[in-house]
């Protein structure tokens, strides 16, 4: 596991040479509404930096895709919240069925960690199987570390590092609980500044060091974008009540926080470049 943080700041986003340096190839985001965050937030950046170029965006179930006919260039959201399988209302920790569609990907880029906490009405499953056994519930960060060894496994198992670079999208914080940040009656609402400093009082949520956890046990390479903490300071940067209703405290405003998400993810992948074809 490479996990990649501020250092990388200083290499300025380039979108003409993103384009040009994947010339022909495919990056798919694999994961949740954050995914989605990043990845609308990427071809937004390319679009930028060629205005004139032509591009098709085209949703077949639950994958969508931005391409850039001039350059060749697709990029992939498959909208998929467990990474694991969801079938029918039973989340089954050990087993992946989707991943053929991952397969044909030049770079992957993976989340998962926001609908593991779901409870009530928001809980899209009703029982939790594993190895043949099924449960009514589980601690949930113990069901998302079996879950991404899952993933895991598959990664390992289907990925060709010389041909495909893997990533993960590190754990989106939120910022309902003002405790966090030491304004206790706080959340997101009305906060138009960032946390002062470069920590966070808060510290880090668990599910950071379940993602390192596993992300050390795995015998491919698995760079991780290092999001967390930068994340964390921009309590300011949430739709809060301007987006579908109710105080969202969750996703991320665009232009905004995923924006610097995919400054680390070309930086790395500049960096970073030995070894593979994407040059």
């Amino acid at each position: 596991m490479t996990s990649l943080s501020h250092q990388f700041f200083l290499l300025r986003f380039d979108g003409l040479d993103f384009l040009t340096r994947f010339k022909g190839k495919k990056i798919m985001f694999v994961g949740d509404s954050l995914s989605d965050n990043q990845w609308q937030s990427l071809t937004c950046m390319l679009h930028t930096a060629v205005p004139q170029a032509k591009f098709n965006l085209a949703t077949q179930g639950n994958i969508s895709t931005f391409t850039f006919p001039d350059y060749g260039v697709s990029v992939v959201f498959n909208h998929n919240v467990f990474l694991v399988d969801l079938v029918g209302r039973v989340l089954k920790l050990d087993s992946i069925t989707s991943g053929d569609s991952w397969k044909n990907a030049d770079v992957l880029i993976f989340n998962t960690w926001h609908w593991w906490i779901h409870t009530g009405r928001q809980q899209p499953w009703d029982n939790i199987e594993e190895g043949g056994k099924t449960y009514k519930d589980m601690d949930r960060l113990v069901a998302f570390e079996k879950g991404l060894t899952t993933w895991s496994k598959w990664v390992d198992n289907n990925t060709n590092p010389a041909m495909t670079r893997v990533f993960f999208q590190g754990i989106s914080p939120t910022h309902y609980t003002g405790n966090d940040w030491n304004e206790p009656k706080g959340t997101c609402k009305g906060q138009t500044q960032p946390v002062n400093g470069s920590t966070y009082p808060g510290g880090s949520p668990p599910a950071v060091a379940v993602v390192k956890r596993v992300l050390s046990k795995m015998s491919k390479p698995v760079e991780l974008l290092d999001v967390t903490t930068l994340s964390q300071l921009r309590k300011d940067g949430h739709p809060s009540i301007y987006g579908n209703g109710g105080v969202d405290c969750s996703h991320w405003c665009l232009a905004g926080v995923p924006d610097t998400w995919n400054h680390l993810l070309y930086a790395s992948i500049v960096l970073n470049s030995a070894g593979t074809d994407q040059q």
